[in-house]
Parts: C-alpha cells; structure tokens; sequence
C-alpha cells in the first residue's frame, strides 16, 4: 500500500498558465481521498502528476517515503480510471480484465481464477463473456474498475469515472465503488466536481480553486466547519444564504451583526466572541445554511436579534419538502469570487487569458484590479433560503419570519477566510 505526499508542487505550462500552486497534501495508507472543485481548478493535473502522466514543475511528491518526480509511471505501480472506460473493444469483459494479468505474465489459470472473482464482486458475472459495445455505460465503467484493480496496484487514481453517466446509476455506484475499494484496502484518490459524489464517497477531501487548495477535512469537517467562503458555498445544495453584514461589539448587548435592514446579535458569552471582537467595526460575511431557518408560527414570540424577516417571491418543490426563496434586501455576497486568489498568469491561450479576455469584453476588471463595489454581490437578489415540510410551506407572497440558529451561523473575513478557529 501506499502513502502519498505532496510538499509544495506547482504545475506551470510552457505558455505560463499557472495550473497548480504550492499544494500541501498527505494522503495516508489505504484511505479514500477525494480531489474536489469546478472545472480547471487543477484536480486532474495533480492526478496525472501523481501518476507520472504530467511533469512537476516544481516541489516533491514521495511515494511511500520516496521522492518519486523522476520515476517513470511503469514503476509506480498506480493504475487509472478515467471518465471514459476505454476498453478495447475487440476484447471481451474477461478479455480486457485478463490483459494486465497476461502483460505481467502471471499463470493462467491463477488469472483466470481472479477474474472471475473479481467480476463477481463487480456484478460482472453474467456478461463475463461480452463486447463493450454490448454493455450499458456503467457496466463498461465496472469493466475499466476492474480491469484497474486486477493488478492489485498500490495505488488506485480515478479521474470522475462516473460524470459521463445518469444520475441513478451514478448514486448506485459510488457506494459500489467505495465499498470496493475500502475492501481492498488500497489507497485510492478520487477527482470529481460532484459535491455528493465527494461528500459520500470520502475519507478525506481537499477542495481546490484556481489551482489552489481551499481546505482539507473530513466531509462532516468541511461541510460544518468550513475554512473559507468558498468552501462553505461550494458544499452547499441548497445553496447557503451569504450576507454582508458590519460587526460591532456593544456593551450590554453583544455582537451586533448590522445586515443593513436587518440585524443579528450573538451574544458576550457565546464561545467565538473572543475571536470576533477583533473584527469589531469591520466588513464580515455571514454564511447562514437554510436548514439554520426556522419559519415562526404566526402569534409566537422571537427573541430580538435571532430572527430574519422577508417576503416569499419563489417556491421549489423537492419531494420531501419545500425550498422557500424570500425577498429579504440583505446585501448578499457571491462566494465563487470573494478571496479569489489573483494569478499572474500569461493572457496566452489558457483557462486565465480566456477569462481575461472577457472581463474586458464584458468591461470587468482585470484580475489584478480592485473590484469595484458593482460587482461584490449587491447586485444579486437578497434571498433568504430556507426549507419548509409539505404541510408547512408558505404562500408566494407572505411575509415570513425566520429564527437563525446563532450558534451555527458561519463567519467570514472580508478575504473570505473563518473568523473563528477551524477545528482540524
């Protein structure tokens, strides 16, 4: 088995394009490490490297204790998966679960033997025999984990092998594939843009943004506990509700969060109060998840400073409850772009260049430029998100009237990093 590090690798491209910047990872022996972020954050960069496909430009990966930048990927003992199974299709199942076992030259009947064994495992028993070009997708997707796993490599590097197929049988295997690989005890790393592909499917995870890691945890860590705005917004379904707020220490009364129409207040003996009376008279941002919100019967009493106002102007229906979006005037914040790392890359044909090119299409700032207040979130609508049961659900158009959970409420910095200390 394998333990992988990662101790300050950047990638940079010939044409400047910065795709990973300085990640620190540990990825212990045997665990489930999911890579997660939107398209080009450099998830897929940092598995190519781990598997010997792309060069390190910079800082070490060790392999079991190893500096392994110059070893060849033939003798890494990593095997792959990516989006597509690429099978070879001349080859039955067995056929191309066979090909690695024959390449090394293990007995025959000893491979056969664990093929069909494996294919078992894999629910690949009864097509054992057939083309790929008979097979469902996910079925070709189990032939490709298998064909991966036969060598018994030390280390199992998927790159979001289930985003080419439909939700349903997404949801059916990731808990196949985790429960296999965890059999196996095999160090697995897993790249996905799906937050509940990650979400169900980690040990651990590292959410990465333009090339750089956000935050490192456990999926309950980084869910409940999360080190940035962006983190916070990006395991988020619903999306979280995030505010503007001014913070003000006052004495009798507490920590006034000024939201502009509307206020919140925790109070002196509330356990983050140290940590946010430094940040007395300054900018925060208030992350609030909609399962914070509790809808107040008409007539019941509300302690001052714990609710949220608003009128509902849209509904979403879910099955099991109700999704509520009300018109609150709360200055709201976008948490794709607050903290945005500023990246000196070339304006040449990259992910960056193209994106700069459109910021002066659009007539946006540059990258390097303050963004002007037009363009931090007042723009978007103030909503207040929150849940309701089928029964409980509100009308289009009522006034509603929210309690807000204080005690787990989220604060941020104007930079887009927790206020409070982040328990790791």
């Amino acid at each position: 088995m394998t333990e992988v590090v990662l101790d300050g690798v950047d990638k940079v491209y010939p044409n400047g394009q910065i795709a990973v910047r300085n990640v620190r990872l540990r990825i212990g022996d045997g665990e489930l490490f999911v890579l997660l972020g939107p398209s080009g954050c450099g998830k897929s960069t940092i598995l190519r490297m781990i598997a010997g496909l792309e060069e390190i430009t910079s800082g070490d990966l060790w392999l079991n204790g190893t500096v392994a930048n110059e070893l060849p990927p033939r003798d890494r003992n990593v095997a792959m998966v990516f989006q597509e199974g690429a099978l070879y299709p001349h080859r039955t199942v067995k056929g191309n679960m066979m090909f690695p076992l024959e390449v090394s030259g293990d007995d025959r009947a000893e491979a056969t033997a664990k093929v069909v064994e494996l294919a078992r495992a894999l629910g690949l028993n009864t097509m054992i025999d057939r083309l790929p070009r008979t097979l469902s997708g996910g079925q070709r997707q189990r032939a490709a984990i298998g064909r991966a796993l036969i060598r018994e490599p030390s280390l199992f590097l998927m790159d979001e092998p289930l985003s080419s197929l439909d939700a349903g049988l997404r949801a059916e295997l990731r808990v196949e594939i985790a429960a296999l690989v965890r059999s196996t005890g095999t160090t697995t790393v897993y790249v996905t843009h799906d937050q509940v592909e990650a979400m169900t499917m980690a040990d651990r995870m590292a959410v990465l943004r333009d090339g750089v890691l956000e935050d490192v945890g456990t999926p309950e860590q980084l869910y409940g506990d999360p080190g940035t705005v962006f983190v916070a917004a990006f395991l988020s379904s619903p999306p979280i509700n995030l505010f503007q707020a001014t913070l003000w220490g006052v004495e009798g009364e507490g920590l006034l969060l000024d939201l502009g129409p509307q206020r919140l207040t925790l109070p002196w003996d509330d356990p983050r109060a140290s940590a946010l009376i430094s940040h007395h008279g300054r900018p925060v941002i208030v992350g609030i998840r909609p399962d914070t919100l509790v809808p107040i019967a008409a007539g019941s009493p509300a302690r001052p400073g714990t609710v949220l106002s608003g009128q509902v102007r849209a509904l979403e229906f879910h099955g099991h409850e109700w999704l509520a979006y009300a018109e609150a005037g709360i200055p709201t914040v976008d948490g794709n772009e607050v903290g945005r790392p500023r990246r000196p890359d070339s304006a040449g044909p990259g992910r960056s260049g193209v994106r700069e090119r459109l910021r002066g299409l659009l007539g946006r700032p540059a990258a390097d430029e303050p963004v002007p207040e037009e363009h931090a979130g007042h723009h978007r609508r103030s909503d207040l998100v929150f849940r309701a049961a089928p029964g409980e659900r509100p009308n289009r158009g009522d006034h509603v009237a929210l309690t807000v959970h204080l005690d787990r409420i989220l604060l941020f910095g104007a930079d887009g990093r927790r206020v409070t200390p982040v328990a790791r």
